[in-house]
């Protein structure tokens, strides 16, 4: 199968949001239709919305410093800080890759891997719904970083 099916992005807010089952049962043929590019921006939206969320709170979190005179307690809280901002910008990473997808979705080019422009498949995109490469893909790209480094 190779990329064909086309949907416009009106048609795909008319369409009522399936479950992951649903998704899962529908042949080839209907692969990247509206109805699953509707769920699959759904669930990129609520990624993307709580990935914020996330940093807002870590940014109000940050401002409540509390000052204590214990070098050993103050250590602490300056790892956990540190901690919470690896995890941020591990966050910060991914969001960009969320609306990089649904982008994507918006140009119905979401679904297709880019660099065989076969379907990536709809159990990896469940698994992994930022996920631009086929698994094959994916596969020969680390394969060559472990060869030959990035």
């Amino acid at each position: 199968m190779t990329k064909t099916n086309k949907s416009t992005p009106a048609a795909i807010e008319e369409v009522r949001l399936l479950t992951e089952e649903e998704i899962l049962k529908m042949g080839e043929a209907d692969y990247m239709n509206p109805a699953q590019m509707a769920f699959f921006k759904a669930k990129l939206q609520s990624l993307e919305k709580e990935l914020l969320k996330n940093a807002g709170e870590t940014t109000e979190h940050l401002r409540e410093t509390v000052l204590v005179p214990d070098p050993a307690d103050r250590a602490t809280i300056e790892e956990e800080h540190a901690l919470e901002l690896r995890t941020r910008d591990r966050e910060r990473k991914l969001l960009k890759k969320v609306q990089q997808s649904i982008v994507a979705i918006d140009n119905n080019e979401y679904g297709w891997c880019e660099e065989t422009g076969e379907p990536i498949g709809i159990p990896r995109l469940i698994a992994r719904p930022t996920a631009t490469l086929s698994l094959e893909a994916q596969q020969r790209r680390e394969l060559k970083q472990k060869l030959y480094g990035d």
